[in-house]
């Protein structure tokens, strides 16, 4: 499967993208804009709480291309974070109090200088969080050490599994995919991961397959942990659920599912204030492939910069000003207020 950038599809386009997330209050529906949403809330303008975590988009080259995928990375792109952008990261690091740096994708591991950043963030010590689609370390031989070069220098490890059975998650993320996940977790196991007193962190993400909402955190952590130990010898540490947002790859599949208003309409009705005021873009700072500032990954992926009266780009980082804009809200972010809440890290309520 190629990506959309590749095909040339219309959903490649952010612009396209947007007008389709607004294209129900332009025409009258039922489907309020989120600001408002946010205004009745007394949360308008959206305000960081205070940067804690800085999220890297290092490439969009993936060596999958899942069907939800909101990045619509894959082996076909080519957008890739360069040492100078890099090195502008760990400048802008140094003079702040920012804790944890979190590297994604695509797949991380493939930029070439991905292991050189994950040496000097550590030497800053921040922690270091990398989101590994867990194939990419039976890819190639090259790959086959991450276990370890990630045990060295105490990453940790979070990682998509959409499902304990092969069915469900090769549907999502393309044949074999749960034969070779299962593979690379047991070399992660191996090195420490997930394993009880040794510190090493291994996380799993859980996203639905369809146009629904995920299930309880704490319940499907439970059923994951069971069948996974019983039937791969595969230990984890903590399950983390996400919402799909409806854009991208999982916005194509929206609509050609004929789920689209639906899906939106289970995002609306399940709302929740709570969860609103505990969003993740107002603790993290997003940083796109090419140093360009965004609130959240589903923003940078929009190319929805940060507010226009906050530095655009990591060269001019400026902490105090970022931690006083307004964060950019459209649509999509319903995705991440729905009932227990969506980010990064979990569920929020």
């Amino acid at each position: 499967m190629k990506s959309l950038h590749a095909q040339h599809h219309p959903l490649a386009d952010t612009g396209y993208q947007l007008t389709v997330l607004t294209q129900a209050e332009v025409e009258g529906a039922h489907q309020p804009l989120f600001a408002t949403r946010l205004r009745e809330a007394g949360l308008l303008p959206l305000r960081p709480t205070g940067i804690t975590v800085m999220q890297v988009n290092v490439g969009k080259m993936c060596n999958q291309t899942c069907r939800h995928c909101h990045v619509d990375a894959g082996p076909d792109r080519t957008e890739i974070m360069t040492r100078a952008t890099m090195q502008q990261c760990l400048d802008a690091l140094r003079q702040t109090p920012i804790e944890v740096v979190d590297l994604t994708g695509g797949a991380p591991e493939m930029n070439p200088d991905f292991r050189w950043f994950v040496e000097q963030i550590s030497a800053l010590g921040r922690e270091v969080i990398v989101r590994c689609n867990l194939t990419i370390i039976v890819a190639n031989p090259k790959y086959y050490d991450l276990p370890e070069f990630f045990a060295r220098h105490r990453v940790r490890v979070v990682s998509s599994l959409p499902h304990f059975s092969a069915v469900r998650t090769d549907a999502q993320r393309g044949e074999g995919v749960f034969g070779r996940s299962i593979k690379a977790l047991r070399m992660l196991n191996e090195a420490g991961y997930g394993v009880e007193g040794t510190g090493l962190s291994l996380d799993l993400v859980y996203n639905p397959s369809g146009a629904f909402l995920p299930g309880n955190q704490a319940a499907l952590e439970r059923e994951f942990k069971q069948r996974l130990v019983r039937e791969h010898g595969v230990v984890f540490n903590s399950l983390l659920t996400i919402t799909n947002l409806p854009i991208s790859r999982f916005l194509e599949y929206l609509l050609d599912s004929g789920n689209y208003e639906s899906y939106l309409d289970k995002l609306v009705q399940a709302y929740n204030p709570v969860a609103a005021a505990n969003v993740m873009c107002r603790s993290t700072l997003s940083i796109g492939w090419d140093g360009q500032l965004y609130d959240c990954d589903f923003n940078q992926q929009l190319d929805l910069l940060v507010d226009g009266r906050a530095p655009q780009h990591i060269r001019d980082f400026d902490l105090a000003a970022l931690n006083e804009r307004s964060i950019v809200v459209n649509q999509h972010c319903y995705g991440c207020t729905a009932g227990a809440g969506s980010s990064c890290g979990g569920a929020t309520t």
